[in-house]
């Protein structure tokens, strides 16, 4: 039996892994754009929601290959600030990827504020062979504490505690977070939409 290729728009290989395992029932093969040739494929991401952005990601490499292409996008959304830092989460305190800096500039913009509600959603949008769109999403809801915590994990997972748990997502290590996080939900709604597809 021939697995089909699914090609991810990415050169994260922690994220490569993740998605491996939870799509590792299925008769697909997944790989990195990093894989075939294209680590220094590119593409602006100016859209102004996640789902525009990953769409934008995800065609701009399906023009290229005639395999499935997936590609994602994540943020944080906290209620008070408007929804901020949202759709700029990785850029949120100007330069891409400083998460120490990122954490700082949203704690001091909580200042004073009690609604530390918040949530992150990552959207996946999915491109057939056949240049179908597909989107998936998932949410996981909590708070922002008001000063980091653990050592694990990335980005806001510090100061964000998931409803129900009392640790960061820092603090409650792969195995939990890979299973709650909003990433985790996005990618089980993808499975399900490519289940139907294979």
């Amino acid at each position: 039996m021939v697995k089909r290729k699914l090609v991810v728009s990415t050169g994260n290989k922690h994220k490569i892994t993740e998605i491996r395992e939870i799509l590792d029932d299925l008769k697909i093969e997944v790989i990195s754009k990093n894989d075939i040739g294209f680590k220094n494929f590119d593409v602006v991401e100016d859209g102004e929601t996640l789902e525009a952005n990953s769409i934008i990601k995800a065609r701009a490499l399906a023009e290229k290959l005639d395999y499935i292409v997936i590609a994602d996008d994540t943020g944080l959304f906290v209620n008070a600030l408007n929804g901020e830092p949202g759709v700029y989460s990785s850029r949120y305190a100007g330069e891409e990827g400083n998460d120490k800096k990122n954490c700082e500039k949203l704690l001091k913009n909580l200042e004073g504020i009690e609604d530390r509600s918040a949530y992150f959603k990552t959207v996946i949008a999915l491109i057939t062979e056949n240049k179908d769109l597909l989107i998936a999403e998932g949410i996981c809801k909590g708070m922002i504490i008001k000063e980091g915590r653990g050592e694990n994990g990335f980005g806001y997972d510090p100061i964000f505690v998931p409803d129900g748990y009392e640790l960061t997502f820092a603090e409650l290590g792969h195995d939990v977070k890979n299973r709650i996080s909003h990433r985790a939900l996005a990618l089980e709604e993808l499975k399900n939409i490519l289940e139907k597809l294979l």
